[in-house]
């Protein structure tokens, strides 16, 4: 019982680190990444699809994202869902391919950023600590229910306490990297 609970507030301290990658990865840097678009959905005959599944995603260079659309009356579309996304980018159609430039970032745009990225590490940081919560109230339960000693409740409250700390840091450690790569020129 005890393990299943350790199990599952780990699963989902895992969970929380994943989503939080995948928040991180959304968030802009001065470097073009092709999973900088995968959010972007576009209208595809009438349902919203993501582009990288209407276009290959690529890499130009350093700081350009090459979108090559399956079909060609795609085109126009595409190039509007990323105009109209809420990362300021502005592409160009040229032919079959729709290059996207990144530009670069200003300083209070980075400072803006990190803010953003910081407000997401502090909710990973909570989601962390709810999971422990949860898990540590279902040890409780445990207790009152007379399954446990008082003993193995609190080994296991450790426990759990160990694990919220080592999400907490990667949690702390991803924010840093990202916060180096915002403000790095």
């Amino acid at each position: 019982m005890i393990n299943d609970i350790k199990k599952t507030a780990e699963s989902k301290m895992q969970k929380t680190i994943e989503a939080f990658k995948h928040t991180l990865a959304k968030v802009r840097t001065g470097r073009a990444h092709a999973g900088l678009l995968d959010h972007i959905t576009v209208d595809y005959y009438g349902s919203d699809t993501p582009i990288n599944q209407v276009a290959n995603v690529t890499l130009i260079d350093a700081r350009t994202i090459g979108v090559q659309v399956w079909e060609k009356n795609m085109a126009a579309k595409v190039e509007k869902a990323i105009r109209d996304s809420d990362l300021g980018l502005n592409p160009m159609s040229m032919g079959e391919v729709i290059r996207v430039p990144m530009p670069a970032l200003t300083e209070e745009r980075r400072r803006d950023l990190t803010k953003v990225v910081k407000g997401e590490a502090e909710d990973a940081r909570v989601a962390v600590r709810n999971v422990r919560r949860d898990a540590n109230n279902d040890l409780k339960t445990l207790l009152k229910d007379k399954d446990i000693t008082e003993d193995e409740e609190r080994r296991a409250q450790d426990d759990i306490q160990k694990l919220t700390d080592k999400y907490v840091a990667e949690v702390d450690k991803l924010f840093a990297e990202k916060e180096k790569e915002l403000m790095a020129i």
